[in-house]
Formats: structure tokens, C-alpha cells, sequence
């Protein structure tokens, strides 16, 4: 069978569940009795084992195989969580991980599960010495078939405590719940292959919460021509048989409704047997040292609060899968015809074509509906990088041994995919400088009156045209002088700098505010990635600390890299263009608005000092004749800064192109747009400016 062309889906899909799985063990170390989750996650795994199989990834099958082993032992009761279980199964998932990059890498490079495999089996070892000494797969087959057999009518299925129990709440929620047997045909070649259609099917009207033979030995095979089941739904029996006999290969079908007090006379029969055999076995081997685990009955009773309850189905939207390739070149048309509407715009204008106006007004709003419909298209939630952190801080909260928590707010909060690809490696090192740096240990924040937990937040929401990303935690602060000594020592003259300067020093190449070099921080190579990364992409970041209150980094980014509102500003006899998302007002330049401090030129505006940059000086223009200026007062983060121009050429919606390798290096600028005629104009990074 050829899967190449399964193998995209294969790689999307397995990447979400893992992201999924990782989610979820999250939730279930935060709530142990949680079954619901329990079960969630062995079915999400069962999904990664399955797909890994028919792809012919067999390591990845194996691997996730022996994870289901410690998961069916959750669901029985067998196995406690606790966090050295927890931490062995997101080794786990780390290892899964990896092994799917390098399928999606083309990398032929092994990766080592054998350690993992031995981990994961010695958690399943973890049970009673009796469970040791079970009959091979084979018989146990041949046993469960006998066992079937025996039972006739009466019950087709033997019900533990906890089974006996899900049943029972899902009829209090007017679930039906049906025993049900179904015989294959003696000439079926796949009975594996059957069996999955029959499930599937299944599963579309319901739960099914036991089956014999086990999930295991219907996927190897390895049974007769007879599946037994229980399934919940709220379907009727003549409907379930129906769906069944419509299955090809499928000869009979019983569906009879499960009788909760014959099964619960039936344990309490099979429980008392067992006692009575236990108890022989113990006086005839004399085994005082034979440790007895709880009956899963006990943990079901405890684990169960709701029944399960399918979860109502997200309404299914119909949608396709798009190559991003794709969706970049659509931009990029889109883009296109917004220059040439412009043009036309232009041209109209210019000859005085009244006839065309009425056309190229229906033109604009159509181009205009396009471009929204694309940015949207191309928009994704910050969920989708927010998502990886919380397992990160828990993992740091284990390695620091500090307890930490990592509160999200405004995960929907949507930025371009460009700006999502890139955000994610500077919120990495901004939460582990939290966790590492900032948060203290529980003994020092106990002797600070603090809560013993620390609180780290990630916090997004939209502000006009930009996305503003903060994290914040409750730590000591950034220590002021340990920055200044670092400063100082890497020959910064740190004279006359107020509080506020000196902690932003941070953000320079080798400062950093460890004095220990340790595997999470502390380098100085840390901060000046952050800052770069940001301003590549057309955002700012800024620092906002007190001593024993914490720290907060607010980084604020553009919602799109693509078309943005400019004004468009004549320098000299050259024309710029700067955003509108940084303009807060423009005035008239005077030359006694003008004044000198420390040897730089300010304006006093409405009470406030505010810098003054002369832009042909500082971008090396030479001043046009013109006598009448105006100062741009632009801000940034917390930054007020004048820009002064020559003269002022109105607003346009632009199309931000890329400078190429030549000029990439031209810090001043981030990027350039083409007019409607013609002129190729420049685009000021005002962030880069100020």
C-alpha cells in the first residue's frame, strides 16, 4: 500500500494529538481521579498507535503501545497517578516527538526507546505477584472465547464494579445501554480490518466501554470469528442491529439491553469465589509478604462522579486543508492588486475620467473585501504557540524545584501566521527567565510573605492595530546593581542613567542578570535574541520592574506584515513612508517649540519633553528648500519621540515588500512599498528610530 500521499495528514495529525496528550497528563497530574481524562488519552494514544501502524512506523507504534500499557492500568485502578509516572510518560511523549520530526525531516537517524520502553514497563511491572503468573495471550483468548460461550444469553460480557457503575449513571441520563454479540463470516479474510469498521461504526452513535476479545488481540488478530461488546447511546436496539447487519462480512447480530442487578448479583457471586481461592492460595503457599492492590471498584467509586458521557460533537465545519505556499502566493496576488488599484486610482484622477470612477469604486470595495477575507484567512489564534507553555513551566517547576504556575489569558487573541511562526522562541526565553531569574524559591518567598507559589502570566489581547504580549511574574525583580556592575564591566558608561535605563541594559549582547551559568539562563544570550526577533518583526519590547513585586515584559507587535495604513512624509526631495499604528499626532514645526538639554535637541508639547529627530540629518538627506516642516509625534511602547519632515503627503494603504539580501541590513528602514505611480518608497522602522 503506498502512504506517501497519507503522509502530510499523518504528520499534522500525530503533531496535534501529541499536543493534545500533553494537555491533557497536564490536567490529569493536577486532577488524579479525573477517569474521564483517563480514557480521553488512552484514546487519543490508540489514534498515534493506529495511524503509526499503517504507516509502517512500527518504533512509533511500539513505543505508544507500552505508553497504552501504563494508561489501561489509570483506567483499571491498577496504577496511581503521581508525578514520577507523569514525568516517565512525557519522556515519552518528548521521545514520540522527536521521532515524528525526523519522519517529517527525512532524518534516518534512530532515535533511542529502549531506555524509554524499560521506564514504561517497569511502571507496568508495578502490580500484584498473582498478575505475574497469567497464561500466555493465547489461552487467555481461548478463555475469554470459552468464557463468552458459557455464559449464553444471560450475559455476554463479564462487568466489573466500575463497568457496572458507568452503566448505571449513563442510564440515569436516559443512555440505553446494550450487551451486544456479533458473529463474523467464516470466509473473512481481515478480521482486524472488519472489526475496526464495526467500532468506527459503532463509535459514530455511542461509547463503547468493554469489548471481548481486547483491543490488542483484535488488531493482531488474534481471535475467533465472534466480537462481544457494551455499548452506551441513545439509539435504539433495532437501530444498532440495523447499522451492524449493514456491515458486509457480518452474519449475526444480538443486541440485549444489560441487566445491572444480575450483573451486580453476578460480582458479588464472583468476588466471594475469589476471596475463597485467595485465601486457600494464601494458606497453602504461606505468602504474608503478597501485597494486595486496591479493587478498582474502590478508585471507579471515586474516579466516577459523572458518567461518560460522550461529549456533544463540535459542529463540523467543512474545510480543506491549504499548502501555506499557497496561501503566501494569494497574498501576494492580493497584494499586487492593491498597487494596481492605486495606479488606477491615480490615473483616473490624473485624466479625469469621471465615467471610470464609479468602476474603480466598485473595484476598491471588492479589492478591499479580498484583502480582509485574506488577512483573515491568514490569521491564526496565539493559542496555537500559547499551548506548549504550560507543560514547560511544569517541567521547569520539577527541574528548579520551585513551585510555579503559569497563568494564560487571551489565548484566542489572533495575529498573522508570519508573526505566530516567529513569536514562539522569544516567549520561550522571556517564560524560562521568569521561571529561572524571577521566581523565587518557596522557602525565600515564605520569608518574603509571599504566596509559596509563584505566578507567572502570559497575557495577549488586541490594542487598535497591534497585539500586545505580556509576561509578568510575582519574583524579585530585575536587581538593578548586579545590571549596572555587568554594564560597567563590559566598558558601558552607566553615568546619569536612571532606574529604568539601566534594567533595559538587559537587552544588550552579553548583560544578563544571573551571576550563575546554568542550563535554563543566564548566558546574556538570551535577551538580545529577544529583542532583535522582535524587531524584525515590526514590534517593540520593553521591560517594566519592582524589587520583591516581579517583573513584566510587554512586547507589543504588529496584527499583520503584509498591508498597513502609512503616511506618507516627504524627507528632503525623497519620499517615506510611516505607519499609522505608531503616529499619534502631527504639528506644525516652530522654531521656538525647540529647546536643548544635555545636548540634544527636545519640544515642549502640552506639558511633555519630548525628543526631537531631524530626519534628513538622521538619514542623511539633504534638506529640501521648503521653510515649512512639521514634527510626527510618533510613540512607541512608552517612548514619545518628534520626527521632523519637510512635508506631509497624505494617507495610503500600502503593501510592505521585503528589501532583499542587498539592503537587508539597512536598520532604519523595514521594507518598501510601490506607489500607485510607480515611485518605489521607503518604509521608516520607527521602532529601529527611537
Amino acid at each position: 500500500m503506498d502512504t506517501s500521499q497519507y503522509m502530510s495528514m499523518f504528520l499534522e495529525e500525530s503533531m496535534d494529538n501529541l499536543q493534545t496528550l500533553n494537555e491533557s497528563l497536564l490536567q490529569l497530574e493536577q486532577e488524579p481521579d479525573n477517569i474521564d481524562k483517563v480514557n480521553e488519552i488512552f484514546r487519543v494514544a490508540h489514534t498515534i498507535k493506529g495511524m503509526a501502524a499503517t504507516m509502517g512506523f512500527n518504533e512509533v507504534a511500539e513505543l505508544t503501545h507500552k505508553m497504552e500499557d501504563v494508561l489501561s492500568e489509570f483506567r483499571d485502578g491498577q496504577l496511581k497517578v503521581n508525578q514520577d509516572v507523569v514525568t516517565v510518560l512525557f519522556k515519552c511523549l518528548d521521545t514520540l516527538e522527536q521521532m515524528i520530526k525526523n519522519i517529517e525531516d527525512g532524518v534516518d537517524e534512530e532515535t533511542p526507546i529502549q531506555d524509554i520502553i524499560e521506564e514504561l514497563e517497569k511502571i507496568s511491572g508495578q502490580k500484584d505477584e498473582s498478575e505475574a503468573n497469567k497464561p500466555e495471550k493465547e489461552d487467555n483468548v481461548q478463555e475469554q472465547n470459552a468464557a463468552v460461550e458459557s455464559k449464553g444469553k444471560d450475559s455476554m460480557v463479564e462487568l466489573n464494579e466500575y463497568d457496572i457503575n458507568v452503566v448505571k449513571q449513563a442510564e440515569d441520563k436516559e443512555f440505553n445501554a446494550y450487551e451486544i454479540k456479533i458473529k463474523l463470516s467464516e470466509n473473512t479474510l481481515l478480521k482486524s480490518a472488519r472489526a475496526f469498521l464495526i467500532f468506527k461504526d459503532l463509535e459514530a452513535v455511542g461509547e463503547i466501554i468493554k469489548s471481548i476479545p481486547g483491543t490488542e488481540d483484535i488488531e493482531n488478530e488474534n481471535f475467533e470469528f465472534e466480537i462481544c461488546l457494551v455499548l452506551l447511546t441513545k439509539s435504539t436496539s433495532e437501530d444498532v442491529h440495523k447499522l451492524l447487519m449493514n456491515i458486509s462480512e457480518v452474519e449475526e447480530v444480538t443486541v440485549e439491553d444489560v441487566d445491572i442487578q444480575a450483573e451486580k448479583a453476578k460480582k458479588m457471586e464472583s468476588d466471594s469465589a475469589k476471596k475463597e481461592e485467595e485465601i486457600k492460595v494464601k494458606a497453602e503457599k504461606k505468602a504474608a509478604q503478597e501485597v494486595v492492590k486496591p479493587k478498582p471498584a474502590a478508585v471507579a467509586q471515586k474516579k466516577s462522579k459523572n458518567p461518560p458521557k460522550k461529549e456533544p460533537h463540535k459542529k463540523m465545519h467543512q474545510s480543506v486543508r491549504v499548502d501555506l505556499e499557497r496561501l503566501d502566493k494569494f497574498m501576494n496576488m492580493v497584494s499586487e492588486l492593491v498597487i494596481n488599484r492605486t495606479r488606477m486610482e491615480q490615473i483616473s484622477s490624473s485624466y479625469k475620467l469621471n465615467e471610470l470612477n464609479e468602476v474603480l469604486e466598485q473595484v476598491a470595495r471588492t479589492t478591499s473585501d479580498l484583502q480582509d477575507l485574506v488577512m483573515k484567512i491568514r490569521m491564526l489564534p496565539l493559542d496555537t504557540v500559547f499551548n506548549r507553555f504550560p507543560r514547560m513551566i511544569r517541567d521547569l517547576s520539577v527541574e528548579l524545584d520551585k513551585e510555579m504556575e503559569l497563568i494564560i489569558e487571551g489565548a484566542d487573541t489572533e495575529l498573522d501566521r508570519t508573526v505566530i511562526d516567529e513569536i514562539g522562541e522569544p516567549l520561550i526565553h522571556l517564560l524560562r527567565n521568569a521561571a529561572d531569574h524571577g521566581v523565587e524559591s518557596k522557602e525565600e518567598r515564605i520569608a518574603k510573605g509571599k504566596d509559596p507559589v509563584g505566578k507567572i502570566k502570559l497575557i495577549a489581547y488586541q490594542e487598535g492595530t497591534k497585539a500586545v504580549i505580556k509576561v509578568e511574574d510575582d519574583g524579585s525583580g530585575i536587581p538593578v546593581e548586579k545590571i549596572r556592575e555587568k554594564a560597567e564591566n563590559a566598558g558601558i558608561n552607566t553615568e546619569g542613567m536612571t532606574e529604568a535605563d539601566i534594567k533595559n541594559l538587559i537587552f544588550m549582547q552579553g548583560i544578563s542578570s544571573n551571576t550563575e551559568v546554568t542550563d535554563i539562563s543566564g548566558r546574556g544570550v538570551g535577551m538580545d535574541v529577544v529583542k532583535t526577533k522582535i524587531s524584525s518583526l515590526g514590534g517593540t519590547v520593553e521591560l517594566v520592574s519592582e524589587k520583591d513585586k516581579g517583573s513584566s515584559f510587554i512586547i507589543r507587535l504588529p496584527l499583520t506584515l503584509q498591508i498597513i495604513q502609512v503616511l506618507l512624509v516627504g524627507v528632503g526631495d525623497e519620499t517615506m513612508a510611516i505607519s499609522l499604528s505608531y503616529v499619534d499626532r502631527v504639528i506644525d514645526y516652530k522654531d521656538d517649540l525647540v529647546k536643548m538639554t544635555n545636548n540634544k535637541e527636545v519640544i515642549i508639547y502640552n506639558g511633555n519633553v519630548i525628543p526631537l529627530i531631524r530626519l534628513y540629518e538622521k538619514l542623511g538627506v539633504e534638506k529640501s528648500a521648503s521653510n515649512k516642516n512639521y514634527i510626527v509625534i510618533v510613540k512607541v511602547g512608552e517612548k514619545t519621540v518628534g520626527l521632523m519632515v519637510d512635508s506631509l503627503l497624505g494617507q495610503r494603504e500600502i503593501v510592505i515588500k521585503p528589501l532583499g539580501k542587498t539592503l537587508k541590513n539597512l536598520k532604519e528602514y523595514m521594507g518598501a512599498t510601490i506607489l500607485g505611480n510607480g515611485l518605489v518608497t521607503l518604509i521608516l522602522d520607527v521602532a529601529a528610530l527611537v
